[in-house]
């Protein structure tokens, strides 16, 4: 694995925790972990269980117990590390969003087309994609339960960037980002709109804002903010189905919250990561005189993932989504399948941002997502 922070700590409780709860056909050993900084590295090796820690990267494409990179770092690191670890017939998981351009997306996602051919696999870490309740409306839409979709609204807020005296990190720096919340919570709910719809966006109209153009810098004076706070756009999906979409990163009192609604001819789904075990459900298809909005409590073992875990109504966390995911790459790579989000669907949400940036420089005017295609892998 390269970086050991948020991320890293997150994807080390995946790898650590996966083979004591799922039957997998491989048994992943965490082997190594990378940082830049010698002393940090090591007490995040001691931590989250790691055997040794490296602090370059390269490092680990050398060593023949290293068989699958896990990139955990900024952005600006994603292409480089990927291209060149794939490139050294090592499997990759990379996380959201997949790179800081669509030209390093495409380079990412042509080297893992390459690599594919040779055995290997490469997959974009959305993580909320392995929700059970995420997942089970999935099922339910492919199912039609919703019937055709007509309208999708999508949200992400965090207040963490409320407070202008909230000092300016790399996650504000476009170099290093990207972009900002955009990027950091747009690319999610993008990806869940295209997962849970089965088809792609093909155009947005968008606006961005900055509030706070400078912040204080950790190692003193202030410097200034190159990414957004918050984006809104609209999009239109191959059907012609509508959607909305809000990323924020100063919406005061939300803290983590992420929701998503479809709505159908026949009925409607809707979830929000604040009751992370629970999917609500309208069948509009039933006597409007009994009619409603239902809760679904995602804890039984018929619904995803959840056979592996605790009894009925015991809910799950965070931090499962990450042992989930490395259970489901696990699979790929024992049987050489293409894992599920791949790097083109990570490429197809980087044309997304790229189209909503466009959008939004030319004062909210629709953008094609180029290329715009109407099919959706699954």
């Amino acid at each position: 694995m390269v970086g050991y922070a948020f991320m890293g700590a997150a994807h080390s409780q995946g790898w650590r925790t996966v083979g004591r709860v799922f039957d997998l056909p491989l048994r992943p050993a965490m082997n190594a972990v990378c940082g830049r900084n010698r002393d940090a590295v090591a007490a995040a090796a001691a931590r989250h269980g790691w055997a040794a820690a490296e602090t370059d990267w390269r490092r680990l494409l050398d060593r023949d117990d290293v068989q699958l990179v896990d990139i955990c770092t900024p952005g600006d690191s994603h292409a480089e590390i990927a291209v060149a670890a794939l490139e050294a017939g090592k499997h990759v998981l990379c996380e959201k969003p997949l790179a800081n351009s669509v030209a390093e997306a495409e380079a990412m996602a042509a080297a893992a087309g390459t690599a594919r051919a040779g055995g290997r696999v490469a997959m974009v870490g959305f993580n909320y994609r392995r929700t059970p309740a995420v997942a089970l409306a999935r099922r339910m839409i492919r199912d039609g339960r919703i019937g055709t979709l007509r309208h999708v609204r999508a949200s992400y807020l965090q207040d963490w960037l409320v407070d202008p005296e909230a000092p300016l990190t790399w996650r504000l720096r476009r170099d290093q980002a990207g972009s900002g919340a955009l990027g950091d919570l747009g690319a999610h709910i993008v990806d869940l709109a295209q997962y849970l719809a089965g088809e792609r966006l093909t155009g947005v109209s968008a606006v961005t804002g900055t509030f706070v153009r400078e912040r204080p810098l950790p190692s003193g004076g202030r410097g200034t903010v190159t990414v957004d706070d918050a984006a809104l756009f609209t999009g239109r999906f191959a059907s012609g189905a509508l959607a909305s979409f809000e990323a924020s990163r100063v919406a005061a009192g939300r803290k983590n919250a992420l929701r998503i609604e479809l709505n159908g001819e026949r009925g409607s789904l809707a979830f929000d990561l604040e009751r992370l075990n629970e999917l609500s459900f309208h069948d509009q298809t039933e006597p409007a005189v009994a009619a409603g909005f239902r809760r679904i409590l995602v804890t039984e073992p018929g619904h995803p993932y959840l056979k592996a875990w605790w009894p009925p109504g015991h809910g799950l966390g965070y931090e499962h989504t990450f042992v989930h995911q490395a259970r489901d790459l696990v699979h790929a790579v024992a049987a050489g399948t293409e894992p599920a989000p791949s790097f083109a669907d990570g490429l197809q949400v980087q044309r997304v941002l790229a189209a909503v940036e466009a959008s939004a420089a030319g004062n909210c005017a629709y953008t094609p997502v180029s290329p715009a295609v109407a099919d959706f892998p699954t």
